[in-house]
């Protein structure tokens, strides 16, 4: 075969694929769709996975179908993410610690973050609240700076586990202000809200749903968010970077990813749709509910997030010398 054929027969398979994606993606999507969720049902990941799953089936006329696969910190869904075929049939949820946090957790994972699979968009970030039992005496953020330096090491933070959000979080605030408090892990967020409540822990970095009826009642106080900017939903409650420690901000976040190599027409229409639900008015007003922020970018972007998260939270992770349980 001449080098002539070879190279015309190789254009004419390559637009063939081309024809043969065009028409996958305008017949798209013609059978239901399965969205992994790599947590237990009920969790603000789940929650957030079942509005946008009933929004789609609505828009596509097909059903988009919720699987709860939990396990070892997501890393048993995220694999059966990447084992699908790359056909747009099967997505699943992208938090962040499957994605960003367990590249450093652990010598060996089963999935590249940055290489198995295709970003849809980062569908929202939810800011974490600092909360303290009431016997903490501060009432900013500032105070507790200045009350974990004057008393170092005697100060506890709780969080549901090691290399969880709230873990991470508290380590971050532990390196920005210069402080040393220290990390109980729980088995939960149920136990590690439990031991605060009664005073046996002292502080704790936690999603707003999670903590907010303790704080309207008084129960617990609210000193700080851990967002960039205050939140419409709780315009008096003051951001950690303005009332202490300069710069500082700690979101978990919950995106959607395919398999890698899923076609460019198909994740181009996934995240066309999905950022269309996100900016709906009830969409908006129930994941104020849940305390998070509506983000949908684009795959590049969401990308690029992916890989500045990566890179954040192993710094955390190595500086703290944090280990998978």
């Amino acid at each position: 075969m001449t080098t002539t054929l070879s190279r015309l027969l190789c254009l004419v398979l390559a637009l063939l694929g081309l024809a043969t994606t065009s028409v996958q993606a305008q017949n798209y999507p013609n059978k239901p769709i399965r969205l992994i969720v790599p947590f237990p049902p009920g969790g603000g990941n789940d929650v957030i996975a079942r509005l946008i799953a009933q929004k789609l089936s609505d828009r596509f006329v097909q059903q988009v179908v919720v699987d709860n696969k939990a396990g070892a910190n997501g890393i048993v869904g995220l694999q059966a993410l990447m084992q699908s075929p790359a056909d747009g049939y099967t997505l699943a949820v992208a938090a962040a610690g499957p994605m960003a946090v367990n590249p450093s957790l652990y010598d060996k994972l089963p999935y590249d973050p940055t290489k198995d699979f295709s970003p849809i968009t980062n569908l929202v970030n939810y800011p974490l609240l600092l909360v303290v039992h009431p016997s903490v005496p501060v009432k900013t953020t500032l105070d507790l700076v200045n009350l974990a330096k004057a008393k170092p090491q005697q100060l506890f933070f709780a969080s549901p586990g090691s290399g969880n959000s709230g873990h991470l979080a508290g380590e971050l605030f532990n390196t920005m202000a210069h402080v040393q408090t220290v990390h109980v892990p729980y088995k939960g967020q149920g136990p590690a809200l439990a031991d605060l409540l009664t005073g046996q822990v002292q502080m704790l970095y936690s999603s707003i749903p999670s903590v907010l009826p303790q704080v309207r009642s008084g129960q617990l106080n609210a000193l700080a968010v851990g967002s960039a900017k205050r939140l419409p939903s709780l315009p008096d409650i003051p951001t950690i970077a303005e009332s202490g420690v300069p710069g500082y901000e700690a979101y978990s976040w919950v995106g959607i990813v395919a398999p890698a190599k899923t076609p460019k027409a198909i994740v181009t229409r996934l995240n066309q749709e999905i950022v269309d639900i996100l900016k709906q008015k009830d969409v908006a007003e129930k994941l104020n509910q849940q305390g998070a922020l509506p983000v949908g970018d684009t795959p590049e972007q969401f990308a690029a997030y992916i890989k500045t998260e990566i890179d954040k939270w192993g710094a955390v992770v190595r500086a703290a010398n944090i280990k998978a349980d």
